[in-house]
C-alpha cells in the first residue's frame, strides 16, 4: 500500500481526533493536511504503527493551535459555540454508542472548553478513542501516572457533564419535531412544556449576523424566543437531521445553509438549544450538504 493510499484510510480517524480537540471543522482539516505533510516528509521504516504516529502528529499540532485558538475565542462576539458538523455520513468515526454520540455533541465540546489543552487532548484520547494511559503517555511525552492524573482532572472539573442524561436518538428527534410544530404555530405553552425550567437558549452569530449576544434562561424567556423566530421564518426551509450525534433543526434560505439548532436533553425535556448562524462556522457543514444532495426542506 501506498503512502498516500495509508493516510486517506486514517484520514477520517484524525479527523475525528482534531476536530474534537479543536472544537472547528476548518482548523481540524489544516491540522489534518499539516499532519499529512510530516507524513509524506517520514521515514517510512522508522514508523511502527501508522496510526499511533499519527495520533501524536495530530494531536501536538492541535496543541499548538488551541493556544492562539483561546485568546481568538476571549475576543469573540457573543457566545462561541463550535462549528457544527453533519454526523450522519462518520465522517467524526463510528457513533455506535450514546457515549460515543456524547463526545461530539455541541454542548460536550462546549464544556470541554473548560480544559486545558493537556488535559483535553488526555480526556478526549481516553473517553472518545480509548487509548490506555500509556499510550496516551506516549502521544504527548508524559507519565503514564501523569496521564491518569490529567484525566482525573479532567473529569473532576467536567463534573456537571454527568447531570446530562443521554437520550435516544428517536425520543431527541420526537421532542424536535414537537419543537418545531408547537414554535410555528405560535403554541407558547405547548413549547414551555417540552423545556426545562431552567433551560437555557446561546445563539452564535459572531458578529456577522442577528443573534442574541447573551444567553437567555429560563422555559417562559426561551419559549417566546423561539416563538417569534419561527413566526417570522415564512422563508426559511426547515429539516431534521444528525448533526453532532445528534437529532438537529437545519434551516436553509434560497438554497443555502441558513443556520443549525442542536438540542440538549435532560430526563425528556430540552435543557439547552444551541443555534449557530456565523457563515463562517457553517461553511464545512455546508460543503456536507451540497455533497450529500441534502433535501431543501419544507
Amino acid at each position: 500500500m501506498d503512502s498516500a493510499t495509508e493516510f486517506e484510510q486514517l484520514r477520517p480517524v484524525m479527523f475525528g481526533l482534531a476536530y474534537r480537540l479543536l472544537g472547528s471543522a476548518a482548523e481540524a482539516e489544516d491540522a489534518v493536511q499539516d499532519a499529512y505533510l510530516k507524513w509524506a516528509g517520514a521515514d517510512r521504516e522508522s514508523i511502527g504503527s501508522p496510526r499511533a504516529w499519527l495520533a501524536k502528529v495530530v494531536t501536538n499540532l492541535c496543541l499548538n493551535r488551541l493556544t492562539s485558538a483561546r485568546a481568538q475565542r476571549e475576543r469573540y462576539v457573543g457566545p462561541w459555540l463550535p462549528e457544527p458538523v453533519l454526523t450522519s455520513d462518520d465522517v467524526l468515526g463510528p457513533l455506535e454508542t450514546a457515549e460515543q454520540r456524547d463526545s461530539v455533541s455541541l454542548a460536550m465540546l462546549v464544556l470541554l472548553e473548560q480544559l486545558s489543552p493537556v488535559e483535553r487532548a488526555v480526556f478526549v484520547l481516553k473517553e472518545a478513542f480509548a487509548y490506555s494511559h500509556r499510550e496516551i503517555g506516549a502521544i504527548l511525552d508524559v507519565s503514564e501516572v501523569n496521564s491518569r492524573q490529567l484525566h482525573s482532572r479532567a473529569r473532576r472539573a467536567l463534573d456537571r457533564s454527568d447531570e446530562r442524561r443521554v437520550s435516544n436518538p428517536r425520543e431527541v428527534e420526537k421532542l424536535v419535531e414537537s419543537f418545531l410544530s408547537a414554535a410555528r404555530d405560535g403554541d407558547l405553552p405547548a413549547l414551555e412544556s417540552l423545556l426545562t425550567a431552567e433551560v437555557t437558549a446561546w445563539s452564535d452569530g459572531g458578529g456577522k449576523v442577528t443573534a442574541a449576544r447573551r444567553p437567555v434562561h429560563g422555559a417562559a424567556k426561551v419559549a417566546r424566543l423561539y416563538a417569534g423566530m419561527f413566526a417570522g421564518a415564512a422563508q426559511v426551509s426547515i429539516t431534521i437531521g444528525e448533526v453532532n450525534g445528534g437529532p438537529a433543526v437545519i434551516a436553509t434560505a434560497g438554497g443555502a445553509l441558513f443556520g443549525i439548532l442542536g438540542f440538549e436533553v435532560v430526563d425528556g425535556r430540552i435543557a439547552g438549544l444551541r443555534a449557530v448562524g456565523n457563515p463562517d462556522k457553517l461553511a464545512y457543514l455546508s460543503r456536507q450538504l451540497s455533497r450529500s444532495g441534502w433535501p431543501a426542506g419544507s
